[in-house]
């Protein structure tokens, strides 16, 4: 089964999280060594919003449960950089008017 694409149009703005895993030993006189933590030591996450009538939300939402959180899907991030997300908390809320507003936050995955 080949590897969906996320292609709905996301609400910018919001602030991602990046981190480096690194391992870190310190010796005296303030001496300290740091490496990266295996060869994907960057971890990041998007907070995403879409708003969309009933009809998107629901085709959205479907989306999110065949990946069911565990699968990976493409997905372009802000900076226009195309990567493997998997997304395990999206939360569908009626805003009124036959709209929904869809949060959820995207997690970078790797694979072998």
């Amino acid at each position: 089964m080949a590897i969906e694409t996320f292609s709905w149009a996301t609400e910018r703005g919001e602030k991602p999280e990046i981190k480096y895993r690194v391992r870190e030993s310190r010796f005296g006189g303030g001496y300290k060594q740091t490496v990266g933590d295996g060869p994907n030591n960057k971890e990041d996450s998007y907070p995403v919003t879409i708003t969309a009538r009933k009809q998107k939300a629901l085709k959205v939402m479907e989306f999110f449960d065949r990946h069911a959180g565990a699968k990976a899907f493409l997905w372009t991030t802000p900076m226009g950089q195309l990567g493997l997300f998997t997304c395990n908390d999206p939360a569908p809320v009626p805003i009124g008017g036959g709209l929904f507003k869809i949060t959820a936050t995207f997690e970078r995955s790797f694979h072998p």
